[in-house]
């Protein structure tokens, strides 16, 4: 499968790590294309699978986007995306946390993933994931000898099902928690658990796990 990562940060490298993993094709975009290739030279060096470099503003490669940046950029990459998020899986992975890392910075009867929503295509399937995982996890997989738990949400069956497969090729565990008016308490969830390293001093090297 082809997929587009918008952003080429720490969670970009580690999305990519656990995609190329399963074997799909991923084409990574940056404004700063310099930034991309860089990424994209580390990947080719520990995968054996086909990644390639662009520029934000490039064309969208596949049928899925995953949004890996963080909230507040998120708005203007869609914006000028839009036309081409049409019939797109759109892979919302922010963690809208204010200034003082102590809240959630958009109101409290909505979610970052239900306001990117808002502002896509009505064609555009828009699915909560990995905002509960750190990205030093996504390179190995797991912590502790446990594949990682993927929580998601999201309206469209089809699209989570997508996207579960994906997470599943790559070695980790999808947890489907319903609609996407529930990423609200996907994005409190990660909101704890950043807060958690630093009471914790576990460096973010801890997962959200799921044990029975």
């Amino acid at each position: 499968m082809q997929i587009t990562i918008l952003g080429a940060g720490n969670m970009s490298r580690g999305i990519a790590t656990r995609l190329l993993a399963g074997s799909h094709e991923v084409h990574i975009l940056d404004r700063d294309a310099g930034h991309a290739a860089t990424l994209v030279d580390e990947l080719r060096g520990v995968s054996e699978g086909r990644v390639s470099p662009g520029t934000l503003g490039d064309d969208l490669v596949g049928e899925i986007v995953i949004l890996a940046v963080p909230y507040v950029a998120a708005s203007r990459i869609v914006k000028e995306y839009y036309d081409r998020l049409a019939d797109k899986i759109l892979v919302d992975i922010t963690n809208p946390i204010n200034a003082t890392y102590d809240g959630l910075s958009v109101a409290a009867d909505t979610s970052a993933g239900q306001e990117i929503a808002k502002a896509t295509p009505e064609s555009t399937r828009v699915v909560k994931a990995f905002n509960t995982t750190f990205a030093g996890t996504l390179l190995s997989g797991e912590v502790a000898g446990h594949p990682l738990d993927v929580l998601l949400a999201g309206d469209d069956a089809d699209a989570k099902a997508t996207i579960a497969k994906l997470i599943e090729m790559g070695g980790m565990r999808p947890l489907d928690v319903g609609a996407l008016v529930r990423a609200r308490y996907l994005e409190g969830m990660g909101l704890v658990h950043i807060m958690l390293q630093f009471s914790m001093g576990t460096g973010f090297g801890s997962a959200v796990k799921i044990l029975s």
